[in-house]
């Protein structure tokens, strides 16, 4: 694969024993150089304007400021130093190119993978929130339909938590479809199975809580009959796959099972996808905190697209969450 990754988004400094840290990216990148084929690409930081066209400019003006002001907390979870404003634009910057890249043709050994931080599926257009500032997949998203590249765009999230940020910056858009499998009832509290869009984004909105321990067979069978056939339907110009890997069942804060040949076969299926939609597929980071499952995890999707077959999980899905993509087929997704 080739990765987006730039030093600035090792100067977002968060604290002592703060989960979302500059070691995160260490820890993968590491585990990258055992791996044949990994290429880096230090992509642009995205203009401001990119971020004003996701972002309400007031916010923008705020963050700014916050950060030429030395930073600080901008809320109990979500800090910043001097150097986030330029970490957030790399990070940004980096999505924009990972779409961009995918669009033109990058594929298969070359798929590209963002590595920014901070991560920002949780940004809001007026606020940050959840360790996010910027809406780094929102913004790609947004740039490549502004400037002509994709006329439509998908964006499924895999992370544990809800993205929130992205649902409600295009839920009333009817050019961006957003897909998230998240585990129910926890940080941020959104992302019912009743959320489905409103307005010109009616029906473009899909969401998957799974109740906590699930894991392969529950989100392989939730892409396999409900998130794949309905962003094929959707016809996108570009997949982009808000990748968090905090539902692997070894981080420290996620009560989900997902394995780490899970996000191998995950990452299998949204290559198939993307060629069933003929679409660029591109993937992001968001979440993930065990420095180990995060890094390896980060190393099996890039496995994947190296020529690693994943290993399919044996179980069946469990009744509870097959219960609940019932309940998504009734909002009318789903295989037809």
């Amino acid at each position: 694969m080739k990765f987006g990754y730039h030093e600035d988004c090792l100067d977002h400094t968060t604290g002592y024993r703060h989960p979302e840290s500059p070691d995160r990216l260490r820890a993968i990148r590491r585990s990258l150089a055992r791996k044949h084929g990994v290429e880096y690409v230090a992509a642009d930081a995205a203009p401001e304007s990119a971020v004003r066209a996701v972002h309400d400019d007031e916010y923008v003006d705020s963050f700014k400021k916050f950060c030429d002001d030395g930073g600080g907390e901008w809320d109990a979870d979500t800090v910043a130093v001097e150097a986030t404003w330029d970490a957030a634009l790399a990070a940004a910057g980096q999505a924009m190119w990972a779409a961009e890249r995918a669009i033109d043709g990058d594929a298969g050994r070359t798929t590209p993978f963002a590595l920014g931080r901070p991560p920002g599926h949780h940004a809001v257009a007026d606020d940050a929130m959840g360790f996010c500032f910027v809406n780094n997949a929102a913004v790609a998203a947004r740039h490549v339909i502004e400037e002509g590249q994709a006329d439509r765009a998908a964006i499924f999230d895999w992370d544990v938590h809800h993205g929130n940020g992205i649902q409600d910056i295009f839920y009333e858009d009817g050019d961006v479809f957003y897909a998230s499998v998240h585990e129910d009832g926890i940080y941020p509290g959104s992302g019912d199975v009743e959320e489905t869009g409103a307005g010109d984004g009616e029906g473009t909105t899909l969401n998957v809580p799974f109740p906590a321990g699930s894991g392969d067979p529950e989100y392989c069978a939730a892409v396999d009959d409900i998130v794949g056939p309905a962003l094929v339907d959707f016809d996108p110009d570009v997949v982009l796959v808000s990748a968090g890997f905090d539902a692997h069942r070894h981080d420290p804060i996620s009560r989900m099972r997902v394995s780490t040949e899970g996000y191998g076969a995950l990452a299998d299926r949204f290559r198939d996808i993307a060629d069933d939609a003929d679409a660029g597929l591109a993937f992001v980071l968001e979440g993930g905190y065990g420095l180990d499952t995060l890094a390896e995890s980060v190393s099996m999707v890039h496995e994947v697209f190296d020529g690693r077959e994943p290993v399919e999980p044996d179980d069946d899905p469990a009744d509870r969450a097959l219960g609940v993509l019932e309940s998504v087929r009734r909002q009318g997704f789903g295989e037809k």
